[in-house]
């Protein structure tokens, strides 16, 4: 079993890292997809993913409950969870207990069987936001980072379709 995290900034290539990943484990890859549809331009972003990946892949729309999904489609070929970021977002949206959900995932993330291939995003790297809900949202992104890279067998930071192995 392994548990593999990748982060980046947007557009860094980290989905792309992360679909080879994902595919280089034997079975059946499932895409795990957190993304909601909620406008045509996130529907042309789920589009172009999509198509991308092709259609050897098992898809799971999971906006919320991960560690279910997770549970659930255990026992077969690699799950790629793209992406933590917006499943984070989703969660604070829903006024969910965002840090009991990413401390249920890292603790479920050992006990699994099949590896699992995390996509994230890296936001605190630019400059402070300007207001307390951007500011919230990157404090929650980079805790829950560190969390997952704890428990993560491999971590790599993905620049310029670049993989860089951190851990």
């Amino acid at each position: 079993m392994a548990v593999i995290l990748i982060t980046g900034g947007a557009r860094s290539g980290k989905s792309t890292r992360a679909e080879a990943r994902a595919r280089s484990f034997p079975g059946q890859p499932v895409y795990i997809a957190t993304a909601e549809a909620l406008d045509g331009e996130m529907e042309q972003r789920i589009a172009r993913h999509r198509a991308r990946r092709g259609t050897d892949w098992i898809e799971r729309e999971v906006p919320l409950d991960l560690v279910p999904a997770l549970l659930a489609t255990d026992g077969g070929g690699a799950r790629l969870v793209d992406c933590l970021t917006l499943w984070l977002s989703n969660l604070m949206h829903a006024t969910r207990d965002w840090e009991r959900d990413v401390r249920e995932l890292a603790g479920a993330l050992p006990r699994l069987s099949s590896p699992v291939v995390l996509v994230t995003n890296e936001v605190g790297l630019g400059i402070v936001p300007d207001n307390a809900l951007a500011r919230s949202f990157r404090d929650a992104a980079g805790i829950m980072n560190q969390i997952l890279a704890g428990v993560a067998d491999e971590v790599e930071f993905v620049v310029a379709g670049l993989p860089m192995k951190l851990k």
